[in-house]
């Protein structure tokens, strides 16, 4: 009985027979003379449910009614030397031992906090330290499990065992197999011990949940690939459908975490969506947000939508409805109000509210109350953003700073295929841009690479036909720049381009455009920066941000999207105790559950970005049209900035490459920082693999990287640019730009979004209507009020109000973030050289804090701070500042794709 009870924990079966071999065995143990058992005294550190801020009373009532009637948290350590007697591939299982006074250790505070318990083990000192454990839950109702620690064991580290779980534990009859933690020393498969290994193939198997069908449920740990189909909702009718991503040729895009949820009636390929206020949508459970986080969230959500509803209420009394009349009216929206105080007055009052979501209502970073904060690019000068040199300047340091490239021909030409859309080379000539070249000419300015574009063409000429059928009427554009001798950037041109009228196949119509000070041409000049910022706003919300992610738009397609299939595949084919699982795992917190967000209310159809940026419901079809061209290895930094052409190859330097603009905040900043996450890692990996071999026989690595490509990535799965993964160089590249994707990439493009797109003229997101003709009605609006005319023409009110709270939303640090070069436990791991590296890491992370304080301070680097004084922190580490409070801070660079 026994023995049958040991196996059913394990999820084995037992052997009906005894064979010779177990029969010795057991008379070995019972034969045993030197047996000794021993007292493992314990600490377990957990965290009880809490329901949004409030704790859940009910179940933690029937908890305590369930321990007095002997319905404990139960714990089994398991033998690294000794086999168990059921089945001798796994180890033994010590005595069962029990949480201590859970019922006189519940807190009474509704603040999410953690919970230390004892717990006392009998041990047999003939199993050795124990290798891992087994907890059940008879309680009613789940607890977050942080950690076990085993004190005073012989041999363990520092007289310690640490077994670091960070695990949601349901109660038992949710689970088909119990729950299995291991401790924290790493091991490769093939250095696995013999009695760990079957545990080590149990738990991948458990996760990939291969007998799990139907919809999943919040307890279930599967981790698995869906389609991006959940993004339409067919059944309201065509205008609400949208394609099927991934999976196709036509529409390629990365994989995304399964639900299983039903597909929809009208379409049985889309699948069926839960209504919009239900945000309880499936991702394993440990992938959802801490309850830190999502009262943050929460909280953040709260006060933008009466920040969006007080001046949404005023207009409907205005005589020109969801019309900004003036400049005057977009900066009312951060002025006035009431303002929080500082200092200790406001700290004491947030200490004696209780609940975490509303003391983020209360915050003590100067925030007013009711009013949007005041973004960076206004708190110097309400008329700097307008100057041509911070409109270039953005391009370097803003927070889209990773398009520009260097222009390499002139006129710059096409990619787009002739064929089919016709000549869509650039218009623009010599004649235009000389007379602004500080009296160089366009040759002399190739020879000496001082020629830059920001070119959105290609990306949008393919959708503008359908783009501008919407209420959208935008131009694809391409801007031409000077660098000067200051290291600033100068505009030159701003082309602006249609599809002919006769068709597509006819190329395009352009208007060049350039720069002008004062009268009718000045204020043209001002509108055609405003189209070519709605493109790079467009760009960066679906593409640099949503790409790497897959922080918007075309932002998200480069951050969190793309992250998304590596922690699928990490968690189904890379054991907790796999060396790489636990370099890797710290920059995947959090990226499943805001991506699930993000799909159930920014990027679906008659969503918010839908609604507020402007290829609306082309918005993530145009997305998958850039995925085509995503190359792995290209988003290293080194290599995205040789691609550009905005560097070039210099062995001699740390990184290989020179920048051709030395004033490049982004690049400088964050080739720096590139170099430290690759030394970081080089060393980290070079501990486990001793050579290439060692990778090529990692059975786990192996089959990780091929189902990454094939299933992950499985629409670019034949591409020719994926490493093979047969060398450490492959291995430690490749860790190295999962890190910068998931950190200070996605830092860069997403926590600048509100310092300089809180105040949206300065990066409209939509334009309302072309480039006024003269002799039109529009034409004569412009000369009398060129601010009436700018504004008419970008984001109407009711859009701006809802992009702001948005990107205030996303723009803010939670509390309880965790930054690079640092992580949620100490005892990550065992191994002293990795921890040592770490510290390395740190440390390297804190001398580039101080070198970009004093290039900020360098007034020589004009491009560092710019006309609007904003200094570029958003590629600081902020390692060294614990006493964050969270919210717009515009630095720090957290491990993961969180927001």
């Amino acid at each position: 009985m026994i023995h049958t009870h040991i196996a059913e924990i394990l999820c084995v079966k037992p052997k009906t027979k005894k064979t010779k071999k177990t029969k010795t065995m057991e008379e070995d143990v019972k034969n045993k003379k030197t047996k000794k058992t021993m007292k493992i005294e314990g600490e377990i550190v957990v965290m009880k449910k809490n329901l949004l801020d409030f704790k859940d009373t009910m179940a933690s009532l029937l908890d305590r009614i369930h321990e007095l009637l002997g319905r404990r948290v139960s714990l089994h350590l398991i033998s690294s030397l000794q086999p168990d007697l059921a089945n001798e591939k796994r180890g033994r299982l010590g005595k069962a031992a029990h949480l201590e006074k859970w019922v006189t250790k519940i807190k009474t505070s509704v603040t999410a906090e953690e919970t230390a318990f004892g717990v006392t083990f009998d041990w047999d000192e003939s199993m050795g330290p124990p290798a891992a454990f087994v907890i059940k839950n008879h309680h009613r109702s789940q607890f977050y499990l942080k950690s076990l620690t085993l004190r005073n064991f012989p041999g363990g580290e520092g007289g310690a065992i640490h077994f670091v779980c960070n695990s949601w534990i349901y109660p038992s009859h949710r689970y088909r197999c119990d729950r299995v933690f291991f401790s924290n020393q790493a091991y490769l498969p093939s250095e696995t011990p013999e009695l760990v290994k079957e545990l080590r193939e149990q738990e991948l198997k458990n996760l990939r949940g291969e007998e799990k069908g139907g919809e999943l449920k919040e307890w279930d740990r599967v981790y698995d690939y869906a389609y991006y189909n959940d993004l339409g909702a067919p059944d309201k009718g065509p205008d609400s459908a949208r394609p099927v991503l991934g999976g196709s040729l036509e529409f390629p895009y990365p994989r995304r975490g399964k639900t299983g949820r039903k597909p929809t009636k009208s379409d049985p390929k889309s699948e069926s969506r839960l209504a919009l206020l239900n945000l309880n949508i499936y991702v394993p459970r440990d992938e959802r947000f801490s309850h830190v986080k999502f009262s943050d969230f929460l909280a953040y959500a709260l006060k933008s939508v009466t920040q969006v509803l007080v001046p949404e209420i005023a207009s409907l009394c205005d005589k020109t409805i969801n019309e900004f009349d003036s400049f005057e009216d977009v900066f009312h929206l951060y002025d006035g109000s009431i303002k929080l105080a500082n200092g200790h007055t406001i700290s004491k009052l947030r200490d004696i509210i209780p609940w975490e979501m509303f003391r983020e209502l209360v915050r003590n970073d100067g925030e007013r109350f009711l009013k949007f904060p005041l973004p960076d690019v206004l708190k110097q000068s309400r008329s700097a953003w307008r100057t041509d040199e911070e409109f270039a300047r953005e391009m370097l340091a803003g927070l889209n700073p990773v398009v520009i490239s260097r222009l390499k021909d002139f006129p710059p030409k096409s990619k787009i295929d002739s064929a089919k859309y016709g000549n869509q080379n650039s218009s623009i000539r010599e004649e235009h841009i000389e007379p602004h070249m500080n009296g160089i000419s366009v040759q002399e300015a190739l020879e000496q690479n001082k020629l830059f574009i920001l070119d959105h063409h290609d990306a949008l000429m393919p959708y503008l036909t359908r783009i501008n059928s919407t209420n959208t009427k935008t131009y694809a554009t391409r801007t031409l720049l000077l660098l000067q001798e200051d290291g600033t950037l100068k505009p030159l041109a701003i082309e602006l381009s249609l599809p002919h009228a006769q068709g597509e196949s006819h190329g395009s119509v352009s208007k060049i455009f350039t720069p002008s000070e004062k009268g009718v041409d000045g204020t043209i000049w001002q509108l055609a920066k405003a189209y070519a910022a709605v493109n790079d706003s467009g760009y960066h919300q679906l593409i640099s941000h949503w790409y790497n992610r897959l922080c918007y738009c075309f932002c998200r397609l480069q951050t969190h999207a793309v992250i998304e299939p590596f922690i699928i595949a990490s968690n189904r084919q890379l054991s907790v105790v796999h060396p790489i699982y636990k370099l890797l795992h710290p920059h995947f917190r959090d990226t499943m559950n805001i991506n699930a967000l993000a799909r159930h209310v920014l990027i679906n159809s008659d969503g918010v970005l839908e609604r507020t940026v402007f290829p609306s419901r082309y918005a993530m079809e145009m997305s998958s049209s850039i995925y085509k061209s995503w190359v792995f290895t290209d988003q290293a930094l080194p290599k995205d900035l040789l691609k550009r052409g905005v560097a070039v190859e210099d062995p001699s330097s740390d990184n290989g490459v020179k920048l051709l603009i030395e004033d490049y905040p982004f690049a400088v900043d964050g080739l720096e920082i590139w170099s430290a996450i690759k030394t970081w890692v080089t060393e980290y990996c070079s501990f486990y693999y001793k050579n290439d071999r060692t990778v090529q026989t990692d059975t786990e690595i192996q089959s990780w990287w091929t189902e990454l490509r094939t299933e992950g990535h499985g629409d670019i799965q034949h591409e020719s640019w994926w490493p093979s993964m047969q060398t450490r160089d492959d291995l430690i590249e490749t860790c190295t730009i999962i890190i910068w994707i998931a950190s200070a990439l996605h830092a860069a493009v997403n926590f600048g979004q509100y310092p300089y797109a809180g105040f949206l003229p300065n990066r409209p997101t939509v334009s309302r209507r072309f480039m006024p003709e003269p002799g039109t009605k529009e034409y004569t609006e412009l000369e009398e009020s060129e601010e009436v005319a700018f504004l008419k023409t970008i984001t109407p009110q009711l859009q701006t109000l809802l992009g702001i709270s948005i990107i205030e939303i996303l723009s803010m640090h939670s509390t309880d973030e965790i930054y690079l070069g640092q992580r949620d436990s100490p005892n990550w791991t065992a191994d002293d050289e990795p921890l040592e590296a770490f510290k390395r890491f740190g440390k390297s992370l804190e001398v580039i804090e101080n070198n970009i304080i004093r290039r900020n301070n360098d007034k020589r680097l004009k491009n560092r701070t710019g006309p609007v004084n904003i200094p570029y922190t958003l590629l600081y580490p902020n390692t060294t500042d614990y006493t964050r409070e969270g919210g717009l801070t515009g630095k720090g660079i957290p491990n993961s794709v969180s927001i």
